[in-house]
């Protein structure tokens, strides 16, 4: 498992190299610069401060250099927000991003779970029915809708809630933000854990768990969720996805200061110090979450283990 670990990290490093090389001629491919907006400078400031920041030189010299210091932990200056970092800034707003995102992946797991289980096993009834459904309602309704809506029930008209802002150490402030984010991968987790458990259920190994007497309860977790999990596993991955990118919007509707508007701004303003450092924070969250996703596979299905 070690062997297999070290292998799939050394496969990591190509795979964000390439990230890398992409999005930094993507982003200059793009019309305009970091500095057009500025309509008050006259032509030969925004000539100084291209040559500053070495704008004025050929992409793959610039390409160099950023490689050369971003080998050395440098992701470079921002050329929007002044006197700060790209390092600093994201250092400001991850701890908040990841605390928005881990949060709303776990009560996806710890509430998805448990209604798909429930749902399967009620298939026929109508409470299996409004399970799914709403599960359905969770998948088709946008982040965009689903966060004004919440605000103005339990913000505007009951005044529980914060409906935007944050406060540092605010607990309230993060409600609403983390159940707008919570609810697709929840209804998808709800989902592919009952199509699992279904097919899982007529199973020859489950049956014979049956036939030997042992109580519901005990087939379900020591026998069926397990391998019912695969589909939920290979769902964690996109999940990830839809957090983060979920996250840009939310967080912009809910003022919260995390990394997802420093990606939306950074890529309105052609700051492209700033986008490449969010490129690479994220694209190395979701190769880490691919990583967790096939040591998981390993755990729940021991045929994965033996084959490696």
């Amino acid at each position: 498992m070690i062997r297999y670990l070290l292998k799939r990290i050394a496969g990591a490093v190509p795979t964000l190299f390439i990230i890398i090389t992409l999005t930094f001629f993507l982003v200059r491919a793009a019309p305009g610069g970091p500095f057009d907006q500025e309509q008050s400078l006259p032509p030969e400031i925004v000539a100084n401060l291209q040559a500053a920041y070495g704008l004025d030189q050929p992409a793959w010299i610039q390409y160099r250099r950023y490689l050369t210091a971003l080998l050395h932990g440098d992701f470079g200056p921002s050329y929007k927000y002044k006197d700060f970092t790209v390092t600093g800034l994201i250092a400001q707003g991850l701890p908040l991003s990841l605390t928005l995102g881990g949060v709303a992946m776990a009560l996806a797991l710890a509430l998805g779970i448990p209604a798909g289980v429930f749902a399967a096993l009620h298939h026929d009834s109508a409470a299996g029915y409004a399970t799914m459904s709403l599960a359905v309602v969770g998948i088709a309704v946008p982040s965009f809708v689903v966060l004004p809506f919440l605000g103005l029930i339990f913000g505007i008209d009951l005044h529980w809630l914060p409906v935007a802002g944050w406060e540092p150490g605010s607990v309230k402030h993060l409600v609403l933000p983390v159940i707008t984010l919570t609810l697709p991968p929840l209804a998808y987790i709800a989902r592919l854990t009952r199509g699992g458990m279904l097919e899982v259920m007529q199973s020859h190994f489950v049956r014979t768990a049956f036939a030997k007497g042992l109580p519901t309860r005990t087939v379900i977790w020591r026998h069926a969720l397990r391998p019912a999990l695969l589909p939920v596993a290979g769902y964690l991955a996109p999940a990830v996805a839809t957090i983060m990118t979920g996250s840009l919007v939310v967080e912009s509707i809910a003022g919260l200061p995390g990394v997802g508007r420093y990606l939306v701004q950074g890529a309105l303003n052609r700051d492209y110090t700033l986008v490449m450092g969010m490129v690479i924070v994220y694209s190395a969250l979701l190769i880490s979450a691919g990583l967790l996703v096939d040591l998981l596979y390993a755990w729940l299905d021991p045929r994965v283990r033996l084959a490696h």
